[in-house]
C-alpha cells in the first residue's frame, strides 16, 4: 500500500524518510477530514433524533433548510409565517442549513418558559446580536449576565416617570416641526408622504434633545450624525442577509464594512464630545450645584443621569460604558417607535371611522389648551387613541422576532425539551398573528384592548416590547412619545390610504417596502366637525 500510495502522489525519486514523511501527513489529513465528516453526519443525525418531537413545515430542500423561506423578510415570508403559524400554532421548527435547528415559539403557554427563565439561562444569540457590538459595545442590547443586570439596575431611574414628564414638552416641539414641513409640502401640491421617512427624522430628533440636550436641526437640514445613525442600521441589515459578511475578518475587508467602520468612529466621537463636554460642567459645579441648576427649568437628560449613576458600591459608571449605553438608547429609541407611529397611521388611515373617534377624543381633550399641546396628565386621558396603539402594535409589531440561545434544557408545557445550546426564536410577530390567540388575527379590532377584554388576555398575547427579564426597558419612553405623536397629528391632519398597497419588510424593525406613503390633508380648523369617511378596505 505505501507503494501504491506512493506512486498515486508521484513521490518516486524521493528519498524513503520524506517519502514517508508526505504519506504520513496525507494519513493524518485524510483521518482528520474522515473523522470530522463522521462527527457532522453523527451530529446531523442526533440533532435531527432530539427534534423529531417537534413539527416543521417542508423544507426547501436538505442542504439550505428553510433559509430563504422565512428570512428573506419580505410580504412573501411574513405570509409565509402566518401561514405557518396557523398550521404549527404552539411552536415548530426550521432550519438554517443543514446543521443549525431553530426552535420557533408562537404561543404564550410555549413562550413563557422561555422568557421567564433569567437572563443567564436564555440569553440573547451572540450570533444575532455580534453584529451590533463594534457600534453599540456592551451596551443593554448586547451585553451578558451580571454586566446587564448591573446596567440595567443603573439606567432604570432615567426611565422614571419624573425624568419622562418633562420629555412630553420635546416630543411636542419636535412633532411641531414635522407638522409644519408637512403643511408647506402639502400647500406645494405634495400631499402623498412616504410618513415613515419624516417620523424616523422626528423621532431622532427627540432623542438628541432627551439623551444629549442637543438641538441639531436635523429635521430641517442635514446632520453628519443622524446620516451615520441611518447607514449604520442599513448596513448591518444588508450584513444580516449576506452569509459570508458574517465572518468580522471578511467583512471589515469590504467597502461596506469600511464604511461602518468610519460611521461608528464618528457617531462614538460625537458622544464622546457631549459626554466630556458635560463631565466638564459637573466637575466645575459639583454634583449638587448641578442638580439644582437642572431643577431650575432644565432637562435632566439621559447623559446626565449615566454621569451620576452609582451602584451600591459607589461606582459609577466609565466613559465608554455610557457611551455604549447612549448610542444603544439612540438606535433603539429612534426606528422601533417610528415603526410603531407610521404603522398606526397607516392602520387608521384604512379605518376612517376609528380615525374620526380618536380625532374627537383629542379634540375633546385639548379643548381649551393654550397653546395646542399635549401634557403628561393628558397622556392618560387618551384611552381609545391608547387601543389603536396596541392593536396596529399587534398587526405591526417593530420588532417581529427575539432570538435567544438556551444555556440549559428548557421544558415546554407538553414536557417537550428544547436542549442546552440550542437557539431559540421568540416570535413576536407570529404570536400576534396566532388565531389559537387571536380570533381573527389579521382584522384590525381596536376594541381587543378595551378593558373588559385585556382581562382575560395572557400577558404574553402581546409583546411589542418584548418579555420576561430582558424587556424593553424603554417602553413608557416609547409609549408617551407614540400617543403625542399620533393625537397632535390626528388632530391636526387627516391621513388617508395610498393607491399602491404597502409590501412589510422585517429588517431590524419591521418597515415598508420603497417607504410608507400616506395622503395627509391638513385640517384647516381643527375645532370643526370633520366629515365621516367611509372605511377604506385594508391593503
Amino acid at each position: 500500500l505505501p507503494l501504491w500510495l506512493s506512486h498515486q502522489l508521484g513521490l518516486e525519486g524521493l528519498s524513503p524518510a520524506v517519502s514517508s514523511g508526505i504519506i504520513l501527513c496525507f494519513w493524518a489529513l485524510s483521518t482528520w477530514i474522515l473523522a470530522q465528516v463522521s462527527s457532522s453526519v453523527y451530529r446531523y443525525y442526533t440533532i435531527c433524533q432530539y427534534f423529531r418531537c417537534f413539527p416543521q413545515p417542508p423544507l426547501q430542500n436538505w442542504f439550505v433548510g428553510h433559509l430563504g423561506m422565512v428570512t428573506r423578510h419580505r410580504e412573501e415570508s411574513l405570509k409565509y409565517i402566518i401561514s405557518t403559524v396557523a398550521t404549527f400554532r404552539e411552536a415548530f421548527l426550521i432550519w438554517r442549513g443543514p446543521f443549525q435547528p431553530v426552535v420557533s415559539l408562537c404561543h404564550p403557554d410555549y413562550i413563557r418558559p422561555v422568557t421567564s427563565a433569567s437572563a443567564y439561562v436564555a440569553p440573547k444569540d451572540d450570533l444575532t446580536y455580534g453584529f451590533f457590538k463594534p457600534w453599540l459595545g456592551d451596551g443593554l442590547l448586547v451585553s451578558e449576565g451580571d454586566k446587564w443586570s448591573q446596567h440595567w439596575c443603573l439606567l432604570a431611574p432615567a426611565f422614571h416617570f419624573d425624568i419622562l414628564k418633562p420629555y412630553v414638552k420635546i416630543f411636542n416641539q419636535s412633532t411641531d416641526i414635522m407638522h409644519a414641513k408637512w403643511r408647506h409640502l402639502c400647500a406645494e401640491g405634495s400631499t402623498y408622504l412616504d410618513v415613515f421617512d419624516h417620523i424616523s427624522l422626528m423621532t431622532l430628533d427627540s432623542l438628541q434633545k432627551c439623551i444629549f440636550s442637543h438641538d441639531s436641526n436635523c429635521q430641517e437640514k442635514p446632520s453628519p450624525y443622524i446620516s451615520s445613525i441611518l447607514e449604520l442600521s442599513v448596513l448591518i441589515t444588508k450584513r444580516f442577509n449576506r452569509f459570508l459578511q458574517h465572518w468580522d475578518s471578511l467583512y471589515f475587508l469590504t467597502e461596506e464594512g469600511r464604511l461602518f467602520s468610519e460611521a461608528c468612529r464618528l457617531v462614538h466621537d460625537s458622544t464622546n464630545n457631549v459626554i466630556q463636554a458635560r463631565k466638564k460642567v459637573l466637575a466645575e459645579q459639583g454634583p449638587e450645584a448641578f442638580l439644582k441648576n437642572k431643577g431650575k427649568g432644565k432637562t435632566m437628560d439621559f447623559i446626565d443621569v449615566l454621569l451620576l449613576a452609582k451602584d451600591e458600591n459607589g461606582k459609577s459608571l466609565s466613559d465608554k460604558e455610557i457611551q455604549e449605553e447612549a448610542n444603544t438608547f439612540m438606535f433603539e429609541g429612534h426606528d422601533t417607535t417610528a415603526s410603531g407611529i407610521s404603522w398606526a397611521l397607516y392602520n387608521l388611515a384604512h379605518h376612517q371611522e376609528h380615525q374620526d373617534r380618536c380625532h374627537q377624543e383629542i379634540q375633546e381633550l385639548l379643548r381649551g389648551h393654550q397653546p395646542e399641546e399635549i401634557e403628561w396628565d393628558d397622556l392618560s386621558q387618551m384611552p381609545f387613541l391608547t387601543m389603536c396603539i396596541k392593536e396596529s402594535m399587534r398587526l405591526h409589531p417593530p420588532v417581529t422576532i427575539v432570538v435567544r440561545k438556551c444555556t440549559k434544557d428548557i421544558q415546554l408545557p407538553d414536557s417537550r425539551i428544547i436542549p442546552k445550546g440550542s437557539v431559540c426564536l421568540i416570535h413576536i410577530f407570529g404570536t400576534h398573528h396566532n388565531p389559537a390567540v387571536w380570533p381573527n388575527p389579521e382584522v384590525y379590532d381596536p376594541y381587543r384592548f378595551d378593558a373588559q377584554n385585556t382581562q382575560k388576555m395572557s400577558p404574553l398575547a402581546f409583546m411589542p416590547f418584548s418579555a420576561g427579564p430582558r424587556n424593553c426597558i424603554g417602553q413608557n419612553f416609547a409609549m408617551s412619545e407614540m400617543k403625542v405623536v399620533l393625537a397632535l397629528t390626528l388632530l391636526r391632519f387627516h391621513v388617508l390610504p395610498h393607491e399602491k398597497p404597502a409590501q412589510r419588510k422585517a429588517d431590524l424593525i419591521l418597515r415598508a417596502e420603497d417607504g410608507l406613503w400616506r395622503k395627509v390633508e391638513p385640517l384647516q380648523d381643527p375645532s370643526s366637525p370633520e366629515t365621516h369617511l367611509q372605511e377604506v378596505p385594508q391593503n
